[in-house]
């Protein structure tokens, strides 16, 4: 996998993170570094983690589905883009969490955000497995991207409202849909 191709991967995995940041960004009436920091934090070490255990995982079975690997993680990535894409294309908006800002950082509701803006990434890891990635960069950079993101996501959330979550569950949906057929159409042989 090139470092433009995890780029993308990692930007694509970041988006609900991204969606959930901006949420945050709406429940601070004052924000601070503090609140993009730790939100940012907390994101971007369980997307970094939840790969980490997906190719742990993944590692142990890797060998035994060689031949049917790329389908495996076409249709990991393929499931995953669509049910962002879904989520983001849903008429019933749903409205972001308005808490004050005691409750909005509080370990157990981050915890919780955390893994479940992560669990994509948890399959993508097992992906990684077959696909042979070498996994410390690998998720030191999804981690990173996602910390990136989450800050700037709690800035724009502040700034500008929930206007950019859809589009970016979507964007990120799209793009993992999009890294699946290109591994697969390289393994059959379409790509070079």
């Amino acid at each position: 996998m090139s470092l433009l191709e995890l780029f993308i991967l990692a930007v694509g995995l970041s988006m609900d993170a991204f969606a959930v940041a901006v949420c945050k960004g709406l429940s601070f009436r004052k924000i601070t570094a503090r609140h993009s920091l730790t939100v940012g934090l907390y994101f971007g070490i369980f997307q970094a983690g939840m790969p980490l255990i997906g190719y742990i995982l993944g590692i142990q079975f890797s060998d035994a589905i060689s031949n049917i690997d790329h389908w495996v993680a076409f249709l990991l990535l393929g499931f995953i883009g669509i049910h962002m894409i879904r989520g983001a294309l849903k008429k019933d908006e749903e409205g972001c969490c308005e808490e004050d800002d005691a409750k909005a950082l509080k370990f157990k509701s981050m915890v919780v955000l955390a893994v479940a803006t992560s669990i994509d990434a948890l399959a993508v890891g097992i992906t990684f497995a077959f696909l042979k990635v070498d996994i410390v960069p690998a998720v030191s950079f999804i981690g990173l991207i996602t910390f990136i993101l989450s800050v700037a996501g709690v800035l724009v959330g502040n700034i500008f409202g929930t206007k950019f979550k859809a589009k970016a569950e979507l964007a990120g949906g799209i793009i993992l849909v999009c890294l699946g057929l290109k591994i697969l159409l390289q393994h059959l042989g379409f790509l070079e």
